[in-house]
């Protein structure tokens, strides 16, 4: 079968392009069975029109390349670039298996047919792999995708092609290759270095994949096995298919919603002409017709960014400190139990350590010490925790305000949440905030943390009447349409200060909330399982809730001694991966 390299002309037709490419001279050819599902048909010419950027092999449209794509989009979203990833990870393990090296894997060279299928293609540097004592020490390839040791003349292995597949993860996330300057000496200094940046706007499982890819050495980078066990992939989701829109424009992995409906409907009132916003405020109180429709919606909204994908559980691969005899284990528990708790009370005794009893410190506090005590606190218990096969037995029976229903409508206004004493609040896009008490008539509006404006639903004032209108609609869909995400009690303890949203982060396992007293809350999407930390009494408190909305509540202390099952400890690092990415 002919492997041959990609040509490019401007013939007046795909037939006359592929004739024309047939007629030239093969600029590589290997006799070899290469066919897989992955890689281009019949592994021959792949002919590029440069009007349309369509890729064409024996008359057969294989569709637009990678390249192409990324140029019309500038950058792609995690679930694509593991969709794409997971396509060309088999498509060239097919070749490694039979000893055959791409040399030139660039997104160029990804063809995306109609059906969004990915084709490795582009052959015409193809080498049989061989040992390191024969190896072919020639230079090729592309500038950018070059390994260090091509550079060195040492020749190309199976991990030169891993190098090149982590430029290419690197290109399609940040929408440029790592090693990319004005100038080819520079570049090549950089690679030989593996001297390239690493923007904090990456999550950490991806920024630690491209890491080990672009492992200087190598036999320090993965292989292709070892790349689709890493927790990028097993932790992430993964479409099973992209629409063709995505070619040209950014995926929207939230589940069609009867909500998109439903504030469409308030946007015509709030913003369109006259009539129509007299015919609105004329039955604002009212259930209309409309709203009736949206009432028989009633269970059949499902949660936005909801997305099913297999759970692996990080492993631990830290030692166990040793167990001491056991004539002096009760002694050294008495003596590190008060050790720990005030190592942990240090810990939380910062910027909010007395929030919850006191409102005072809310307006000195700033957005970044809320986050950044939180931080501090998960942090200093997963790094003390010691390892263990279960949760503890301590089952706390305190009360507190966590966020029992949420919606995402931020393409338009902005994030509304309900919590368990019934406030419902809105984060809008514009940086403020307004919360609608449970008793329905009292409006809170935060412009500033700390600063808070009080009115009645009624008698509110005419600048907000637009952003209460709103947030009525925000509180009557999520009451009509969502189902409570736990059996946790209700509450409502006037004493204490108003929740409030800071900052929220919605990735494509979890919900992030971080609210103004500092209790954070992580929601996960795929079990519905959900994790709360709250501060009582200069105490931190952390509450699970399970598969089964069955929800256990522990002192921080008690875990930082007692550790946690491994299911508990994986999402409480991944809540503070989240808080971390969030800060940055």
């Amino acid at each position: 079968m002919d492997i041959i390299r990609t040509i490019s002309y401007q013939p007046t037709s795909s037939n006359q392009m592929c004739e024309q490419a047939l007629n030239k001279p093969s600029e590589f050819r290997r006799k070899k069975s290469v066919d897989h599902t992955h890689t281009a048909p019949e592994m021959s010419r792949i002919i590029t029109d440069p009007t349309t950027g369509k890729c064409y092999c024996r008359g057969k449209v294989l569709g637009k390349s990678l390249a192409h794509i990324l140029k019309a989009r500038k950058v792609l979203t995690e679930p694509e670039v593991r969709y794409y990833l997971r396509q060309i990870v088999s498509g060239l393990k097919n070749l490694h298996e039979q000893d055959i090296l791409h040399r030139d894997l660039k997104l160029g060279n990804f063809f995306i047919n109609e059906s969004m299928d990915l084709k490795v293609g582009d052959f015409g540097l193809a080498a049989k792999l061989e040992p390191v004592e024969n190896r072919r020490r020639t230079i090729c390839g592309t500038p950018n995708y070059l390994s260090p040791e091509v550079l060195n003349k040492q020749g190309h292995g199976c991990e030169s092609d891993v190098w090149a597949l982590g430029c290419v993860m690197y290109t399609m996330l940040l929408g440029r290759p790592p090693f990319e300057t004005t100038n080819l000496k520079e570049t090549y200094r950089c690679i030989r270095e593996a001297r390239y940046t690493m923007p904090s706007s990456l999550m950490p499982p991806a920024k630690q994949l491209i890491a080990s890819m672009l492992s200087k050495n190598p036999q320090d980078r993965p292989s292709l096995n070892d790349i689709m066990r890493h927790e990028f992939f097993t932790q992430g989701f993964t479409p099973e298919r992209l629409s063709s829109s995505c070619c040209h424009s950014a995926p929207d992995f939230h589940l069609s919603s009867p909500a998109k409906n439903f504030f469409k409907k308030a946007a015509a009132a709030l913003f369109g002409g006259k009539k129509e916003k007299a015919k609105y405020y004329d039955n604002l109180n009212k259930l209309t017709k409309e709203e009736d429709e949206i009432h028989k919606l009633r269970h059949e909204l499902k949660k936005s960014s909801i997305s099913h994908q297999p759970h692996k559980h990080k492993s631990h691969e830290d030692t166990i400190p040793p167990v001491a005899p056991v004539g002096k284990q009760t002694a050294l528990m008495k003596e590190n139990k008060q050790q720990i708790r005030d190592t942990i009370r240090m810990i939380v005794r910062g910027t909010l350590g007395s929030c919850s009893s006191s409102s005072e410190c809310l307006e000195d506090s700033t957005m970044g010490s809320v986050a950044d005590t939180v931080t501090r606190v998960l942090r200093g218990c997963l790094e003390n925790m010691p390892e263990a096969d279960t949760i503890p037995n301590e089952h706390l029976n305190s009360t507190f305000q966590w966020v029992t229903k949420w919606v995402d409508y931020s393409n338009k206004y902005g994030f509304g949440y309900q919590l368990s004493d019934h406030t419902v609040g809105v984060l809008f896009n514009n940086g403020t905030h307004m919360s609608l008490l449970s008793d329905k008539k009292t409006i809170h509006y935060y412009a500033e943390l700390g600063q808070c404006s009080v009115f009645s639903t009624v008698d509110a004032p005419e600048q907000f009447i637009s952003q209460n209108t709103i947030l009525k609609y925000f509180a009557h869909y999520m009451e009509e349409n969502l189902m409570d995400g736990g059996d946790l009690p209700s509450v409502t303890d006037t004493r204490k200060p108003r929740l409030y949203l800071l900052q929220w982060l919605k990735s494509d396992r979890a919900l992030m909330m971080l609210f103004n007293d500092g209790t954070f809350q992580v929601n996960f999407y795929h079990d519905h399982t959900k994790i709360i930390i709250c501060n009582q009494k200069d105490e931190y408190l952390l509450t699970y809730i399970n598969e089964d909305r069955v929800s256990t509540t522990f002192h921080l202390t008690t875990l930082l001694m007692s550790g946690c099952s491994p299911d508990l400890r994986s999402r409480m690092e991944y809540a503070l991966n989240m808080l971390l990415q969030r800060c940055n």
